[in-house]
């Protein structure tokens, strides 16, 4: 009896956990519930790069375990950058996009790159909706502004915002007629509101349908050039955007808000560029909203990293063939980090100016420093190399020009120097200088191409072959028809040109041919150095120093090398205990343009950076440990970036 009783206490026992096995393995993978957005921007084919699209792929499957409520999108400039992408003009990205799973997309400025035929036909190949509000053809929105998506019982709306500056960012001919008219818009003028007005229809429009929350997917960026349609500019203009995703100016933006036109907080993110960071919103069940950077991530997604793999073969194949050979290295971008095509005389840009002229017999070659998108670096060069450097296809073109249109030409390249611009003109067969004491009087319509120049110019010493320029002589010019026929960057003064192409060859087929014919096969030491191509005359900090540039340049350059020198002192770094972010300050040099500011953890790994004029600096959030931080003072002499001496200190997040 016993016995019997003790059976049947261990069946009740085993039945009851039986019963209770499918509320515990509920419970062991129940999900959060949280709305999950991951974003990506300006990712310019780096497909395999960084965190690339496998790992991309892998970590939108992490959060699908935890949430059912997961959407990837992008942010615009994802086809173009490199050699996949101009090698299959943009279609091996939509494929990679594809296997990746992206469900929203903007066109950024440079999805039109390889011309608004084959842009369509990217999109009707992509599995993610593109949308964008503000994107006209004949009146009407291209594709719809806004698209809503239902998380349980809550209904989430993107509303697409493409930048008004596309049309000059990309070439202005794939945005007209047959008769040069334009047909396509981006509600661009009255001095922003057009867009704004575009915006807030759409947003007014989605809340209608019953929209709960609106996180604008924005391709618009915070330069200063691109004001009134910055993505700032387009918040504090309206109401009811939640969260916006931006993208363009290639910055990091994260722990940011900017108060719309209620007076309500808005959201704002941007990841940077080359999948360097995965952006993450997430719209928790009480309505907060955060966002997020997801850094060193390094799972990959197997099935993706074979089709990015079996499309990297193929590319492969073609640009590994070895053309020549480096001996130096010809730099983009400076040991800092700072970008130099857009600015400044550069090394490679030369090379490219170089080859245009060359290969045509021009008198002049020019080539914009937003055209120019790679290093050449010291060794074997490579098809690849040189088709990454011009990776768009243009045709090179030649045309007879007036000195004047040469000179209208350049002031326009040079209207935000010391601030980038796409459209600055780096040379060959000429040289000439930038006076930024004298502020621009270039005046452009609202897409931002040339009309005239109103006042004073800053371009000075202008020299052809060594003579100075002549305004009423003609020069040939050797360029892509991009700038010289097509209007990109805004250059319509050279339209009135006379073309006399002969035998018109793809940009990055001239530096090949150079490189091959021209250099017999070697980049020498006459690239090892800017050879004072372009200068930029500044105002200083000192007068002496002022006075002594204009009565003895090089003993000036000098002299203020030496004061630069002088150490910048850091006079406090410490660590928040709460927010876990580091705070700097320095007494500043006062011979700085402004500091670069760095730091670094215990593997030397950097951790946070910016470039800037202020003397104190926080970083994001970090994680506890040893940091160091590091700041160095730097300046612009005559076109050239000098550097102060570099001081660091050691500091603990605990």
């Amino acid at each position: 009896m016993k016995k019997s009783r003790k059976l049947l206490t261990v069946l009740l026992a085993f039945c009851m956990v039986v019963v209770m096995m499918p509320t515990m393995a509920f419970a062991a993978e129940a999900k959060s519930g949280d709305i999950v957005i991951l974003h990506t921007n300006d990712v310019h084919c780096a497909v395999d790069k960084n965190i690339g699209y496998a790992g991309l792929a892998a970590y939108k499957a992490d959060k699908l375990k935890e949430t059912d409520y997961v959407t990837l999108v992008d942010a615009g400039d994802a086809v173009q950058g490199d050699t996949v992408g101009a090698l299959s003009k943009g279609d091996y990205i939509i494929d990679m996009m594809n296997a990746v799973g992206y469900d929203i997309a903007i066109p950024g400025n440079h999805e039109y790159d390889f011309g608004m035929d084959q842009f369509m036909k990217l999109v009707d190949k992509s599995n993610a909706k593109y949308i964008s509000a503000n994107f006209m053809k004949d009146s009407k929105t291209v594709f719809d502004p806004y698209v809503i998506k239902t998380y349980g019982d809550k209904k989430v709306a993107f509303v697409g915002v493409s930048t008004p500056e596309s049309i000059t960012k990309s070439t202005p001919t794939y945005f007209q007629d047959e008769n040069g008219n334009y047909i396509y818009n981006f509600c661009a003028g009255n001095d922003g509101k057009d867009l704004y007005d575009a915006v807030q229809k759409a947003v007014d429009a989605a809340k209608a349908e019953g929209a709960d929350y609106v996180i604008a997917v924005a391709h618009l960026g915070d330069d200063a050039q691109s004001a009134p349609y910055r993505s700032a500019d387009v918040i504090a203009n309206t109401s009811g955007i939640d969260a916006m995703i931006d993208g363009h100016s290639h910055h990091v933006v994260t722990d940011t808000t900017v108060k719309a036109k209620d007076g309500k907080e808005v959201v704002l993110t941007q990841t940077g560029t080359g999948l360097e960071s995965i952006g993450e919103i997430i719209i928790s069940a009480d309505g907060k909203i955060t966002s997020s950077l997801v850094k060193d991530y390094t799972a990959k997604d197997e099935k993706v990293a074979s089709v990015v793999k079996g499309i990297s073969d193929k590319i492969t194949a073609i640009t590994s063939k070895v053309v020549g050979k480096a001996e130096v290295t010809l730099n983009d971008y400076d040991a800092a980090g700072n970008r130099l095509v857009r600015n400044q005389e550069a090394t490679v840009a030369n090379y490219c100016a170089d080859a245009y002229k060359a290969v045509t017999g021009a008198d002049i070659g020019l080539v914009q420093g937003g055209g120019v998108r790679a290093p050449i670096k010291a060794g074997d060069v490579t098809y690849g190399d040189l088709v990454a450097i011009n990776p768009w296809g243009n045709f090179l073109g030649v045309y007879e020009v007036t000195g004047q249109q040469i000179l209208d030409a350049l002031e326009h390249g040079a209207r935000n120097t010391p601030g980038e611009n796409g459209g600055f003109l780096q040379v060959s067969g000429m040289s000439y200088d930038i006076d930024t004491t004298i502020p621009s009087t270039v005046k452009t319509d609202e897409n931002g191409t040339f009309v005239e120049i109103t006042g004073a110019r800053r371009v000075k010493n202008v020299k052809v072959g060594g003579v100075d320029i002549d305004p009423a002589k003609t020069y040939t010019v050797a360029s892509t028809l991009y700038i010289l026929m097509e209007g990109g960057d805004g250059y319509t003064m050279f339209k009135d040109g006379k073309d006399v192409t002969k035998g018109s060859i793809i940009d990055s087929d001239a530096l090949i041919q150079y490189l091959e014919k021209d250099l017999k096969g070697t980049i020498g030491q006459q690239y090892a150095k800017t050879e004072g191509r372009i200068g930029i005359i500044k105002t200083y900090n000192s007068k002496d120093v002022e006075a002594a540039i204009e009565q003895a340049g090089k003993d000036a350059v000098k002299a203020y090398k030496a004061a630069l020198a002088r150490t910048t002192k850091i006079t406090s770094a410490k660590a928040a205990a709460k927010t876990k972010k580091i705070t700097v300050k320095i007494s500043g040099n006062s011979k700085a343009d402004g500091f670069y500011y760095s730091v670094y953890n215990t593997k030397g790994k950097k951790v946070s950076s910016l470039s800037k004029t202020g003397k104190t600096f926080t970083t994001k959030k970090l994680s506890k440990g040893s940091y160091t931080v590091k700041v160095r003072p730097y300046t612009t002499v005559v076109g050239e970036k000098v550097y102060g001496k570099t001081v660091t200190k050691k500091v603990t997040v605990k």
